[in-house]
């Protein structure tokens, strides 16, 4: 979205993370954490989502995507920091636990131990293999869902009394969340949004941007898609349950 946002020109690479490509050893030389993404520039390999978000700011400064004023950079900051050390994290437990543990399932058990097993992160492994055996009744998933609804509070809230996340500019906070809004959209769940019009009116224009369909449109995986539509309805009861609704 950032290279959309800037007109650059990039190549893509499509890794099949559930062949565990992302594990394969020449991916592993670029990223040690088996995960994606990784950018490469000029040789120089960048990983981590957020830092390869601010890297591309520094590298490419036109048109700039951090807010102008230092108040507003560091409330984008925290929003980002917010993401990489919470939100990322459940939402993998929410989306494997609603959606992805059924392919994981199909599997035959053998292969399926051996995928867990070349995980390197012991904390993420421990996590698939809890949301696959468990789902739903994981103790996880009703931990993801209280992280998003206080998320998603919060967003609104903030959202009340500035245009987007960190002020009066789109900036990396709302690329950084894009994703993560397009996931609950994918499973179906924004009911969550009935009482939050202020969420729903940042997505809507998210979406309505040019680098939306250079980001996400023209590389949606229709397979994914098809699977989380079927799946995440059957999870909002449960959630409201969690919730106390």
């Amino acid at each position: 979205m950032i290279l959309a946002e800037k007109n650059l020109e990039w190549q893509s690479h499509v890794l099949d993370l559930r062949a565990s490509d992302q594990h394969r050893p020449d991916y592993l030389q670029l990223n040690p954490n088996g995960v994606v993404p990784t950018l490469v520039d000029n040789g120089q390999v960048i990983i981590e989502s957020t830092i390869i978000c601010e890297y591309l700011d520094d590298a490419y400064p036109e048109p700039s995507l951090k807010p102008a004023s230092p108040v507003g950079r560091a409330r984008m900051r925290q929003w980002t920091k917010r993401l990489d050390e919470i939100i990322h994290f459940y939402t993998g437990v929410m989306s494997g636990s609603i959606a992805f543990r059924h392919q994981h399932l199909a599997r035959p058990a053998e292969e399926l131990q051996n995928y867990i097993e070349s995980i390197p992160d012991p904390k993420r492994r421990a996590r698939q293999r809890e949301q696959i055996e468990k789902g739903m009744e994981s103790p996880q998933f009703a931990d993801a869902i209280a992280v998003f609804e206080s998320f998603l509070a919060d967003l609104e809230e903030q959202l009340c009394e500035t245009d987007w996340m960190a002020g009066e500019s789109f900036s990396l906070a709302e690329i950084g969340y894009t994703p993560y809004l397009i996931r609950l959209d994918e499973l179906r769940l924004w009911q969550w949004m009935d009482k939050r019009p202020h969420v729903t009116d940042l997505y809507e224009r998210i979406k309505s941007r040019p680098s939306f369909k250079a980001a996400y449109i023209d590389w949606r995986n229709n397979a994914f898609c098809e699977l989380m539509a079927e799946k995440g309805p059957d999870a909002w009861p449960k959630i409201q349950e969690i919730l106390g609704r």
